[in-house]
């Protein structure tokens, strides 16, 4: 992407987000799912990608069947699907930052994302989570996140500072200032979803987002489908649809956790086993050979 494309995406982002901050609930709950379900969704749109084709048969049967069990955990104990989530996430979003970035920093993200929206928006981030889990929030409980989320922000600043880097500053203010569904939502396009993407397109040997796009837009145009019918389902529950769109996205991001991590990367480099390149086959790594090892040419050969 163009860096006067990618300004463009970004100022974009930042009116709707602005705009969705002073509209109501379901106002902030639409730009959640645009930004959460739609666009957030495309890096995980690929997983099925970075899978060895042997492998690909056993890795939908786990991953179908990681997601049927967490919308059946949603509909039957969302109080305790909800902690449970929040922290899978946290975990998941601190191990996709870059690894030359320290523990503390990474973890910093990781309890960020998910905090740091508590800090000064507390009765509406109380609010969300009731509706999410179906029984209001413990104090304690509430008073920790706060904690966290303030000390995860300082931390994210001072990174920022240290760093120059004005992206981060900017994106983890969002997180302190707008309202928790949209700060979270920005937050998670700018400092997850979106490297997250660009990283996939990469892995995959894709010259462009388009190219990307045309690989994944099968599977992602599936997965919008799925989540708008669990929040339909979910309609009957917990009539604002902040319960069905916490379920829809568990119900697809549960399994790109904890399914795809043992199915498409090498464990020992982070990096998926069968990358593709730009026409679409598999590449598989050949062996170096050492220099000492190659014959030397004898004059006259034909090369």
């Amino acid at each position: 992407m163009t860096r006067p494309a990618l300004a463009l995406g970004r100022g974009v982002l930042a009116g709707a987000a602005l705009a969705a901050s002073f509209g109501s609930l379901g106002v902030q709950l639409g730009f959640a799912i645009l930004a959460i379900g739609v666009i957030g969704m495309a890096h995980g749109a690929s997983d099925l990608a970075v899978v060895p084709p042997p492998k690909r048969r056993s890795f939908l049967a786990l991953y179908g069947g990681v997601s049927l069990i967490c919308l059946a955990w949603w509909s039957a104990f969302p109080a305790i699907a909800l902690p449970l989530f929040l922290i899978a996430s946290a975990l998941h979003f601190a191990a996709e930052e870059d690894a030359a970035i320290s523990r503390l920093q990474r973890g910093a993200l990781g309890v960020g994302l998910i905090a740091i929206p508590a800090v000064l928006h507390p009765r509406g981030y109380e609010a969300l989570l009731t509706l999410a889990g179906g029984m209001p929030v413990p104090s304690p409980v509430l008073a920790a996140l706060i904690a966290a989320g303030g000390v995860a922000g300082g931390l994210l600043f001072l990174r920022a500072g240290r760093r120059r880097d004005p992206l981060l500053a900017i994106t983890t203010a969002a997180l302190f200032l707008l309202p928790p569904l949209v700060g979270f939502s920005v937050g998670f396009l700018l400092l997850h979803a979106l490297p997250q993407t660009d990283e996939r397109r990469r892995r995959m040997g894709c010259a462009s987002h388009r190219a990307y796009l045309r690989r994944t837009g099968p599977i992602l145009g599936a997965a919008v489908l799925l989540a708008g019918l669990v929040v339909t389902l979910f309609l009957h529950v917990e009539a604002s649809g902040i319960r069905g769109l916490f379920a829809a996205i568990a119900a697809l991001a549960m399994p790109h956790l904890l399914v795809t991590p043992a199915f498409g990367r090498d464990r020992t480099h982070g990096r998926p086993l069968w990358p593709r390149n730009r026409q679409g086959s598999y590449r598989v790594p050949l062996p170096r050979i050492p220099p000492t090892m190659i014959p030397p040419r004898r004059e006259g050969a034909t090369p």
